[in-house]
């Protein structure tokens, strides 16, 4: 079963808490993350993209870099902007986009779980990606930012947090500037804190990795360098566990991830059409947009038109939690055999474009000469994703997109 613990949290003032939060690092490159942070000096980003403190090029991955991010983590606290908690909580972190609110609770996560497979992952990590958060992680010594992960929703849980929410007022309630509210509630009572940590240990079996793959791994790698430093290691130091929002899977909908191609592989528009028939039927021809709105279904927009494209039976496997994704079925049937992408991770022809942009992102990167043409896709649904994390699969490349995503800087979690 999961172990999920409460933990003394560091956390901004509330009157602070809308300057020092700030969306992900990994979501924004410098220059944005400078433009974000302007005006702002108790953002984390100063400590999350610390480059943005030096001239503009500076390697973020660079020590000096590194050194910043933790003189600013200490500067930080010795000026308020963050304070510990003295006892250990959980915390709630509740979310709406679009009058929907999921509602999260805030734990600290094992580590020894996630080498022992208890938590699940459906993603490959980048060995780059997750040596800069080992670093950074090395540097600090906190979980600076949280990771998102699901679990199959379990009623007794459920109920203490609608309880909580409804009987509390948050402790920090805010709209953030892209219109996504953030609300957060301290859970002061060490019964229902104890009630909690019990029904994870008996009724949770696993957790299932969101987003955060890359900080997931690093957490677990660093669990294992702060060991084996410590002569007086026993399993149940702060370093052992990193932070992480769990949220029921039944709160959770995933949102389309689609891709834009730059050319058709020497083709003319006509021949592209002609050989994609053989795998998918042309159900519609427009200059609106059309939306896919069921698995197998696609769209795409070539030549200014868009296409109502569904599958033909035999191009997908709906018994095998990979044959299945319509990833595959793209890959297999349009990107691998006609444009020539064999591999989503390293061919520079192809991009991908979270569906919060909207599918009219896709016609203006293919209206503007960027790109050639654009593929809509259904999105993949919680269960899928778990389907696949349970059978020990790995999805394909940028399958997955959630929103809103978490804001860092609400709480860290001390390691030491």
């Amino acid at each position: 079963m999961a172990i999920i613990k409460p933990f003394k949290g560091v956390r901004p003032p509330k009157e602070l808490v809308q300057e020092v939060a700030c969306l992900p690092y990994d979501v924004m490159n410098s220059e944005e993350a400078l433009k974000m942070a302007e005006g702002k000096d108790a953002s984390l980003l100063h400590i999350t993209r610390a480059e943005i403190e030096f001239e503009k090029g500076t390697d973020s991955h660079s020590d000096p870099v590194y050194s910043r991010a933790k003189e600013n983590l200490n500067t930080f606290q010795k000026k308020g902007f963050l304070i510990q908690d003295t006892e250990t909580h959980y915390y709630i972190y509740a979310q709406t986009m679009n009058g929907n609110t999921q509602y999260g609770i805030v734990g600290a996560a094992s580590c020894q779980d996630y080498l022992d497979g208890k938590i699940k992952k459906h993603e490959l990590t980048r060995p780059d990606k997750e040596e800069d958060r080992k670093v950074l992680t090395r540097y600090l010594k906190v979980n600076i930012e949280p990771v998102f992960f699901t679990y199959r929703a379990v009623p007794e849980i459920d109920e203490i947090v609608s309880d909580i929410v409804k009987n509390n007022e948050a402790d920090y309630d805010f709209t953030a500037e892209d219109g996504f509210g953030h609300h957060f509630w301290v859970i002061k009572s060490s019964e229902i804190n104890n009630t909690l940590e019990q029904l994870f240990a008996e009724k949770v079996p696993c957790t299932y990795v969101a987003d955060g793959h890359h900080r997931t791994a690093a957490a677990a790698g660093m669990s294992q360098e702060f060991a084996n430093n410590n002569p007086n290691h026993t399993g149940n130091e702060p370093y052992n566990f990193f932070m992480a929002v769990h949220f029921p899977d039944n709160q959770l909908k995933i949102i389309d991830y689609n891709r834009v191609v730059k050319d058709l592989n020497g083709l003319s528009a006509s021949k592209f059409l002609d050989k994609i028939s053989k795998s998918f039927k042309i159900l519609e021809v427009s200059e609106s947009i059309i939306k896919p709105s069921k698995l197998h279904d696609f769209s795409m927009y070539l030549d200014g038109k868009w296409y109502g494209l569904t599958a033909k039976e035999g191009t997908y496997n709906d018994n095998d939690p990979i044959g299945s994704l319509d990833v595959s079925v793209l890959s297999k049937c349009i990107l691998e055999p006609i444009l020539n992408i064999k591999d989503l991770r390293t061919d520079t022809r192809i991009d991908f474009v979270g569906g919060i942009r909207g599918l009219g992102e896709l016609s203006k990167r293919v209206d503007s000469g960027e790109m050639a043409v654009a593929f809509a896709l259904f999105p993949v649904s919680m269960n899928q994703l778990m389907n696949i994390a349970d059978t020990g699969n790995i999805m394909p490349p940028k399958v997955t997109w959630f929103e809103p995503k978490l804001r860092s800087g609400l709480v860290i979690n001390k390691l030491n």
